[in-house]
């Protein structure tokens, strides 16, 4: 699993997608990294990607039925990663939901399986944690369990409102709200890892200090 871990990292760095430097955050903070699943727009990264969202749930041993994607990007990751765990011999269903309802045709706002038994969302981060409430809420309006969530990647910070520092990140606020596990491919630790190891790219070990700054500052155990 550790070395799952590290690889995701190293394939986001190799992909464009994990990029250091300065950048600002949505909470207005400056941040020595960015993830950005947005560039996982080509159909040989897209597999790879769907490989570690599938292996890592599998290897988790979070019991599930079937895989629901919230609009936007957990649509195509739910559906690459429904593919991939075919391929491991996994056959499962997924759903997903419109941003609009359709008042024609089927109607409603969930396409694809019907949302039943236990359900992983899958999304690319978690943020202000709002597609995943509303994700449970679809859910369980239907009758079914949500049974995890599963994100690429867990930045492990601090959230905010109002100006002032929550104790928890994003990630264990919707774990402790909720009470499902949130399963992550990688996290801020193992970015961390990478950046220390002899593997990394030396160009980028420039910014190991910097992270570390940011993680001291913002980070959650």
């Amino acid at each position: 699993m550790k070395n799952l871990r590290q690889e995701f990292i190293a394939f986001s760095v190799a992909t464009g997608v994990l990029r250091f430097g300065e950048f600002t955050t949505k909470a207005g903070r400056q941040s020595p990294y960015f993830f950005n699943a947005g560039l996982f727009h080509e159909g040989a990264t897209l597999a790879q990607l769907a490989q570690f969202y599938a292996q890592t749930l599998l290897d988790s041993g979070v019991e599930f039925d079937m895989l629901f994607g919230p609009a936007y990007k957990g649509i195509t990751l739910a559906s690459a990663t429904a593919v991939a765990l075919a391929g491991k011999g996994r056959n499962t269903s997924f759903a997903f939901n419109r941003k609009e309802a359709k008042d024609h045709g089927e109607g409603g706002t969930i396409v694809g399986a019907k949302l039943q038994g236990k359900v992983v969302i899958i999304d690319d981060v978690i943020s202000a944690g709002t597609s995943v409430r509303e994700s449970v809420a679809m859910i369980r309006a239907a009758g079914a369990e949500p049974a995890a969530v599963l994100i690429a990647l867990d930045r492990m910070e601090r959230g905010a409102k109002d100006g002032v520092m929550s104790e928890l990140s994003a990630v264990q606020e919707v774990a402790q709200t909720y009470g499902i596990p949130v399963i992550s491919i990688g996290n801020l630790d193992d970015l961390f890892t990478y950046l220390s190891g002899a593997a990394a790219d030396p160009a980028l070990q420039q910014y190991k200090d910097a992270v570390a700054a940011y993680r001291a500052q913002y980070g959650v155990a």
